[in-house]
């Protein structure tokens, strides 16, 4: 008899218990955020930045399949995918949604006047218009910015430093991308200090990079300088190889580059970026 008492108890207690658990599990409020990558994601870098974000999510206590959901999309930065999967992303109406790049936040922005936006890696958001300035942002976009345009000072230095003989450097940038219409501004302002003319020449697709670097490539004392931005990430490999292949010293932006091959880097920690605590604020 006493034995069959103990055995109740002990399985009221661990109804008991399994009913609170229960109980605290349904009470956690569940979050959606929304995450568009410009990335391709069989992209090792992607899997970096998306497992940073989730480290600094989960030390704020937010984890995913208990109190919180992430919807992902990829773009690869194709323009048509970008529109796409912004509009998806705003359909399913997230608490917040992470964004890397300008080319990202812009068709966001069009969309959506009222889901919060927190964006990453943007050169220049006050310029393209994405916030009305870096302390008061305004709107329903906030984030990180590449650093300040006197950055691109510093990638001639470093430049004309590796190749003293160095008189024309080709500019590589995404013109369609606003939020470095500003730095690309900075480049041709600076570069008449370092004896150096600088060309642009567009992103868009492979053929368009080997094009325009094999007809700059025709004169001497060239070289190259990669503007951050999510075509240049994108077709990171194909630049590294046709800039070795021409023999132009080339600087990029972030320091994976250089570990794909690239000769050297010069630009922020943009992993830390990932681990920001706007999304967790607006989330919570």
């Amino acid at each position: 008899m006493v034995r069959e008492k103990m055995l109740l108890l002990v399985l009221t207690a661990f109804l008991l218990a399994t009913v609170s658990v229960s109980l605290a599990q349904q009470s956690d409020p569940m979050r959606r955020v929304g995450v568009l990558m410009y990335l391709n994601q069989n992209d090792p870098e992607s899997e970096t930045y998306l497992a940073a974000f989730r480290e600094g999510l989960q030390k704020e206590g937010w984890i995913v399949g208990r109190n919180l959901e992430i919807e992902y999309r990829w773009t690869g930065g194709d323009p048509q995918l970008v529109r796409k999967y912004a509009a998806e992303l705003v359909a399913l109406n997230p608490h917040v949604i992470l964004t890397a790049g300008g080319s990202h936040v812009g068709p966001l922005q069009q969309i959506t006047r009222s889901i919060p936006i927190v964006f990453v890696q943007v050169a220049d958001a006050v310029g393209a218009g994405f916030v009305n300035s870096l302390a008061k942002p305004g709107g329903n976009a906030t984030g990180f910015t590449n650093g300040q345009f006197d950055i691109s000072a510093k990638w001639l230095e470093v430049l004309t430093q590796i190749s003293p003989s160095m008189k024309r450097v080709a500019v590589l940038r995404d013109p369609a991308n606003p939020s470095g219409t500003g730095l690309f501004g900075a480049i041709q302002a600076v570069a008449p200090s370092f004896g150096v003319e600088a060309s642009p020449i567009g992103l868009h697709d492979t053929a368009e990079i080997e094009r325009g670097l094999t007809t700059f490539a025709q004169q001497p004392n060239g070289g190259v300088m990669v503007m951050p931005n999510g075509l240049a990430i994108v077709h990171r490999a194909f630049i590294i190889a046709q800039a070795t292949r021409l023999r132009l010293p080339a600087i990029y932006p972030f320091r994976y580059f250089v570990t794909d091959g690239g000769l050297i880097s010069y630009g922020p920690d943009v992993v830390d970026q990932y681990r920001t605590r706007g999304v967790t604020l607006i989330v919570s």
